[in-house]
């Protein structure tokens, strides 16, 4: 890149992505410790979240795309969890292939424990923010992944 090409935005936002990538894997260490004694990872953990937040069921590829995250890795970490009884495979009446993951009854009361554990953790990280900076955070990162997963769509295709 040549000086002529940068920009105090294309800078600060440069600074913004470096502090991304530390802050996610700070945030997942993080949260692989307050999981851990529930048998859990913090991937495990997102993923019985994806599925418990979905309005229905959804097969892995869909998953996947909700979570802007590679479909292979998905299947890999929903194969765990069903092999340790926290989600498992139903038909899909519209694919035949493509089951729909759903949670169990232990998958239900894990992800729920995670959150008894997350909530307290979560309100002490926020204390001393402003709501509004927190809004604006995420407003801000809110785009960038749009624009990021506009562009992806663009050259894929």
């Amino acid at each position: 890149m040549t000086e002529h090409s940068r920009t105090p935005a294309g800078d600060a936002l440069t600074g913004l992505i470096l502090t991304l990538f530390r802050a996610n894997n700070l945030t997942l260490t993080w949260g692989d410790r307050m999981v851990a004694p529930l048998g859990l990872t913090s991937a495990r953990w997102q993923m019985l979240g994806a599925i418990a937040y979905a309005r229905r069921p959804r097969p892995v590829a869909w998953l996947a795309r909700d979570l802007g995250a590679n479909r292979q890795n998905v299947q890999r970490i929903v194969n765990e969890l069903e092999k340790d009884g926290l989600v498992a495979f139903e038909p899909n009446p519209h694919h035949k292939r493509a089951h729909l993951v759903v949670l169990t009854d232990k998958g239900r009361q894990a992800y729920e424990k995670a959150l008894r554990l997350y909530t307290p953790r979560a309100a002490a990280l926020a204390d001393g923010l402003a709501t509004e900076d927190i809004a604006t955070a995420r407003r801000v990162l809110d785009t960038l992944r749009a624009r990021l997963e506009a562009e992806d769509e663009g050259t894929e295709r």
